[in-house]
């Protein structure tokens, strides 16, 4: 679904100066020639699609063909944060699960365990889950669903990064004396 701050393409089939890249308003809307403001946030490109196609096929066209695409989700996201290569704010685009959220983000660094922090928030209340993600991969555990707005947290494992810290600072050499 649309949502504000987002940016769709709208396409009028040979009618160049109607088709653009609008961005939803805060409110919701966007502004459109000939029609003005119509209502984008919380629907989806096709019930947008014919929304305006209604609309200029009323008074402006005559069989309009209208295509909506979004072209930026900035309204719907997911952070991903903790032990994970690239952590940041990643566009929900569909349906996606934990699994896919992680390789997204680069998948876990080396000091990261399989464990894993689902926060999210419903209505006014916080919630959290923890999932071992080799539980996930082996296929024991079903792969959670995402939600926008939804932050996920791997966390580090100590002993991992005291091991990788050990390794770094002893030279190659001092093996063979050991």
């Amino acid at each position: 679904k649309v949502g504000p701050q987002d940016v769709i393409e709208i396409l009028v089939f040979k009618v160049p100066e109607l088709s653009r890249a609008v961005q939803v308003a805060d409110n919701g809307t966007v502004n459109l020639p000939l029609i003005g403001d119509v209502a984008a946030a919380g629907r989806t490109a096709q019930e947008l699609e014919r929304d305006l196609v209604k609309r200029y096929g009323a008074k402006y066209l005559q069989s309009p063909q209208v295509t909506v695409s979004v072209k930026e989700y900035n309204s719907q996201r997911v952070t991903v944060e903790g032990s994970v290569k690239t952590p940041g704010v990643y566009p929900v685009r569909g349906k996606g699960s934990l699994l896919q959220f992680i390789a997204t983000a680069g998948g876990l660094d080396p000091n990261a365990d399989s464990t894993v922090v689902v926060f999210r928030n419903t209505g006014d209340k916080r919630s959290a889950a923890k999932f071992d993600l080799s539980a996930i991969r082996s296929g024991s555990i079903a792969d959670p669903a995402i939600q926008s707005g939804d932050v996920i947290v791997a966390s580090n494992s100590a002993i991992k990064e005291t091991l990788n810290n050990i390794l770094k600072v002893l030279p190659l050499a001092s093996f063979a004396v050991l």
